[in-house]
């Protein structure tokens, strides 16, 4: 965004919660806006619940959180210039081959490297986003990693209404079925402390975009998360997702993607709900937005492409307006 553009508002201490590529698009944008004076202080807060992939089989081998969230936190964080962009580079460059390292990210063994030499998760991160010049601070939502179990309808012909209990968040996103709710394994794992201070003083929290269930959902289920977002003076912005997921979110429009939020987290005061101008079901999201007091923004946040992915300089500018009207 060009400073010219810039709302004009006093700079604002934000969060945003979330995981995988849907968080990557929207501390992209919130990255924007530390550019353009908007955003003074910027903390993510990422889901650790991953068991595939390259994260997964670190997970498994050493016992760690799974790195692939935060890499991405941290590489959505990295600048334009040349020195960041090769950085982000390199942090998400997945290896090639036929051998032990093939699908391994380089940023995934970085952060589990330096995880292992300091013995502290949140330092790690804090010495990585130093080496990228991060505009922002990546924080792990808990300090240990968790599984995620959903309660799943639908997945036998013969008694659609008959639950299953699915373990994993590659598992519960790949169900299939219609996921009825979730939980956490520990059900109360140790929130990161920096976290929930976060949340304390930041003036807006931004949850969402992401997979709703496996991404979004779980900084619902960590209780000193939940007690801090419900606490918080912030005012919270949930960013709705551009299309259904297949396997996680089939079938569902904006209203059940808020209505899934609040059935989860009935308490949690929700200031504005923002969607792109194209989704269908804005008469009945206005509906379930209204009953919870919330404001419903419509913007054009989309890339042109035609893919379900956001425009991060379209989402920065839809993130400004919001800021901008308080």
């Amino acid at each position: 965004m060009a400073g010219a553009d810039r709302p004009g508002a006093d700079a604002q201490a934000v969060v945003a919660l979330g995981g995988g590529h849907g968080l990557h698009a929207s501390l992209s944008a919130l990255r924007l806006l530390v550019d353009d004076l908007t955003v003074d202080q910027l903390t993510a807060i990422v889901t650790v619940a991953d068991n595939g992939g390259s994260s997964g089989r670190l997970r498994a081998e050493f016992g760690v959180l799974p790195p692939g969230d935060l890499r991405m936190a941290l590489a959505a964080l990295c600048g334009e210039d040349r020195w960041d962009d090769t950085w982000a580079q390199v942090l998400q460059h997945r290896f090639a081959g036929e051998g032990e390292m093939r699908g391994h990210n380089l940023g995934n063994l970085l952060i589990v490297g330096l995880w292992e030499q300091l013995g502290d998760h949140v330092e790690a991160l804090d010495w990585v986003g130093r080496l990228l010049a991060a505009k922002g601070r990546v924080l792990p939502m808990a300090l240990v990693p968790m599984d995620i179990v959903a309660e799943v309808s639908g997945l036998t012909d013969d008694d659609p209404d008959q639950r299953r209990t699915i373990q994993g968040q590659v598992e519960v996103a790949t169900t299939g079925g219609q996921i009825e709710s979730i939980r956490l394994i520990p059900d109360n794992p140790p929130a990161a402390p920096d976290a929930v201070a976060a949340l304390h003083d930041a003036e807006w929290v931004f949850l969402g975009p992401g997979s709703w269930f496996t991404s979004v959902l779980p900084h619902l289920m960590v209780q000193a998360l939940r007690e801090a977002l419900v606490a918080t003076s912030a005012k919270v912005v949930v960013v709705l997702n551009l299309a259904e997921q297949p396997g996680e979110t089939t079938g569902f429009g904006p209203a059940e993607h808020l209505h899934v939020l609040l059935d989860h987290a009935p308490d949690l005061r929700i200031h504005t709900v923002l969607v792109d101008a194209s989704i269908d079901g804005l008469d009945e999201l206005h509906q379930v937005a209204d009953k919870c007091g919330a404001r419903v923004v419509v913007a054009d946040v989309a890339l042109d492409d035609g893919t379900p992915r956001h425009d991060p300089e379209r989402l920065a500018a839809a993130y400004a307006r919001v800021i901008e009207a308080g």
